[in-house]
């Protein structure tokens, strides 16, 4: 692998679109019968010859334990009309991950789908030690250890179980936004430029440049937590929302001599001003490209960038890094790039 540099160019879709008069949808609400299932298939398919084979592995049977939750879990309650108006008075998200007050049924779906996990793993598989641990935490212990991750604080977090636990949270919220969209058209307000997701106010793990009708070549960005994307017009820093500066960095395959190398799939999207940066992916490029699970494959990149200098922002839930005296200092879960 050889990694690759360019800077941004001009006339992106969203000036095209605004000349053409096209209206592009500013938030697009996660379909919790789909998104697990998507992102299980999309690890089961980048796990083959990978280095975080096994790992890879664990969080497909993860992600497919979620999709059935998804769709055979019990209704969950809904943000009740006084707090979708204060939410809206105080412009905040309705769902605010660091303020809303969990329903107990989080912790019930969490240890049935970390049930239906242990039922497919191997009986030598060393994974089943911290899912059996996660399963076996007391409600107070996993709500101290739910608010931490949610808060981005890694001091007294348990990395083995952490991402397991971010899985139920993952479960829980994408239901909630999913049901609270579709019972109240504007349960959720979006800003113009946001860096954070509008539904549950966390971080993006990456952003993606989408395919089809008015989304055709528009950037959004896709929450850590609840899966909803949200449209950020394309060179734009992810981060301090500047405009000038910016870079793409890529690992490139080598090429063979007779056949030049084609643009990368997953590119970081990086800043000079701010020094941060973010994950793009392109589904013209590569139409199988999933934010969480291609984020996973691709820690080289994240290495690469962040040996040049650049903080992540970001997050990806389901990989932690960090140690006991670390804090994160933006947000849901991970203290920025993965250390070596």
């Amino acid at each position: 692998m050889t990694s690759t540099t360019h800077s941004s160019s001009a006339h992106a879709p969203e000036e095209i679109a605004l000349r053409s008069g096209i209206e592009v949808p500013p938030l697009l609400l996660p379909d919790p019968a789909r998104v697990f299932a998507a992102r299980g298939l999309r690890l089961r398919q980048l796990a083959a010859g990978h280095a975080m084979r096994d790992y890879l592995m664990l969080l497909a049977l993860v992600c497919e334990a979620q999709h059935a939750r998804a769709v055979g879990g019990p209704a969950l309650p809904l943000p009740a009309q006084v707090r979708r108006e204060a939410a809206a008075e105080a412009g905040e998200p309705l769902l605010n991950a660091l303020g809303w007050p969990r329903d107990a049924l989080w912790r019930t779906e969490l240890r049935a789908l970390l049930g239906q996990v242990i039922d497919r793993l191997a009986h030598d598989n060393p994974a089943r030690t911290a899912v059996h641990s996660a399963i076996a935490l007391p409600d107070e212990t996993l709500e101290q250890q739910a608010d931490r991750l949610l808060a981005g604080i890694t001091t007294g977090v348990d990395l083995a179980t952490a991402p397991l636990i971010a899985a139920g949270l993952q479960l829980y919220f994408t239901r909630m936004v999913a049901a609270s969209g579709a019972a109240h058209a504007d349960a959720f307000a979006l800003p113009e430029a946001g860096t954070r997701c509008p539904c549950c106010g966390s971080l993006p793990v990456a952003s993606l440049t989408r395919l089809g009708g008015v989304q055709e070549g528009q950037r959004y960005l896709h929450c850590t937590l609840c899966n909803a994307q949200w449209h950020l017009n394309r060179i734009r820093c992810t981060h301090c929302l500047a405009t000038e500066g910016i870079g793409y960095r890529a690992l490139q395959p080598v090429a063979e001599e007779s056949a030049p190398a084609q643009p990368a799939a997953i590119e970081a999207e990086t800043c000079e001003g701010c020094r941060h940066y973010l994950k793009i992916m392109h589904m013209a490029r590569d139409l199988h490209v999933e934010p969480v699970a291609d984020d996973l494959a691709t820690l080289t990149l994240d290495l690469l960038v962040s040996e040049a200098g650049f903080e992540r922002h970001g997050t990806n839930m389901l990989l932690l890094f960090g140690d006991s005296d670390s804090v994160s200092e933006e947000g849901t879960g991970q203290a920025g790039a993965p250390r070596s």
